[in-house]
């Protein structure tokens, strides 16, 4: 399968960071700039149906991610939380001559949006934060975001080795539950999910550059259950709860409006996440969990909830939209909801 859509175009934009390469449509659009940024373990080739669904009165652009896709495998620095990414978008808007834009984040991508902006509120027109990982950071912290036990858990030693192996190989079978594909049909979406683009969003999982610099990075030992704890390379440990926290933009003086779009059926983000190594713990999965009391599940929904309405007490505009039975995906589980609501939040 071709990885480009008719109608959707490749580039390299060079920027004094790295060689980053952007998706654009043949026929641009004459309008606003919409800028998307993928998830973890995939590219921006999960963008393009709803580029291509967009009108023409905005101008979508897809950036890969270094380490991601086509662009450039630049080491991650994790101690930056997702900054090296969120550094790299402005880089490439930059050298496009963008200097504003809206974002749409999924994932991953929704805590670069928030990290933009924290750094630069003037780009952002509107966020739409897409199933995002919690302003808080992925696994070990509380809802009010206290650290558990030095964040135990969390980080580059909690990705699964098959699955890291699985892509690496390039694997696109369905022989393995940790084949890119099963973990595809298992977690990204939820049960009943149909395409005919599956092996396209495989292609896009599998363009993952993996090792201690990227995915999924390194890890370093904990005294504490089960035994290790960030690393400071790497991209799992970009969003460990010590290297990345973005909630003060609830402190923001200039708010752009944002658009938090769900689904109630999703396994990676939510209060009970089975990506979560106490959640693994917490129902046997993994032995020698020490209990609720120290080691509790991370409610990565309700902390998102908690910091969103903050940000609306304080003034900014927020728009939550929660899809019945969707998965970690909504762009491609519910195409039409999300490209209205996407759309009315562009439009304001």
């Amino acid at each position: 399968m071709a990885t480009l859509l008719p109608g959707i175009t490749a580039r390299t934009v060079a920027t004094p960071r790295l060689a980053a390469n952007i998706l654009e449509r043949e026929t641009p659009g004459s309008g606003p700039v919409v800028v998307f940024l993928h998830g973890n373990v995939s590219s921006s080739l999960f963008w393009q149906p709803l580029m291509l669904d967009l009108p023409d009165t905005v101008r979508p652009i897809a950036i890969d991610l270094r380490g991601f896709g086509d662009s450039e495998t630049a080491p991650v620095d994790a101690t930056r939380g997702l900054a090296d990414f969120s550094d790299d978008v402005l880089g490439v808007l930059d050298a496009l001559g963008i200097e504003r834009a809206h974002f749409v984040g999924w994932s991953m991508g929704a805590g670069v949006v928030l990290q933009l902006m924290l750094d630069r509120t003037d780009v952002v027109a509107s966020a739409t934060l897409t199933a995002p990982v919690s302003p808080y950071g992925f696994g070990g912290t509380i809802l009010d975001g206290s650290i558990l036990s030095a964040a135990a858990g969390t980080g580059g030693g909690g990705a699964n080795p098959e699955f890291v192996a699985a892509l690496a190989a390039g694997d696109m079978t369905a022989d393995s539950p940790t084949s890119p594909r099963q973990v595809f049909r298992a977690t990204y979406v939820a049960a009943g999910y149909e395409t005919g683009l599956e092996d396209l969003w495989v292609e896009s999982m599998l363009s993952t550059k993996t090792g201690e610099h990227n995915y999924p990075g390194n890890a370093a030992a904990n005294d504490a259950w089960p035994g290790f704890g960030p690393g400071d390379r790497g991209v799992l440990n970009t969003m460990t709860p010590d290297n990345f926290n973005v909630t003060a933009v609830t402190e923001l003086e200039n708010k752009p409006p944002i658009l938090w779009i769900h689904g109630d059926a999703d396994a990676i983000v939510s209060d009970a996440s089975f990506f979560d190594l106490n959640m693994l713990g917490a129902v046997g999965a993994i032995p020698g969990w020490p209990g609720a009391d120290v080691a509790p599940p991370q409610p990565m929904v309700s902390q998102t909830r908690e910091v969103l309405d903050r940000y609306h007490a304080n003034g900014g505009a927020v728009r939550e939209v929660l899809f019945d039975g969707c998965g970690h995906s909504p762009h491609l589980e519910r195409p039409a909801e999300f490209r209205a609501a996407l759309l009315a939040h562009i439009r304001g």
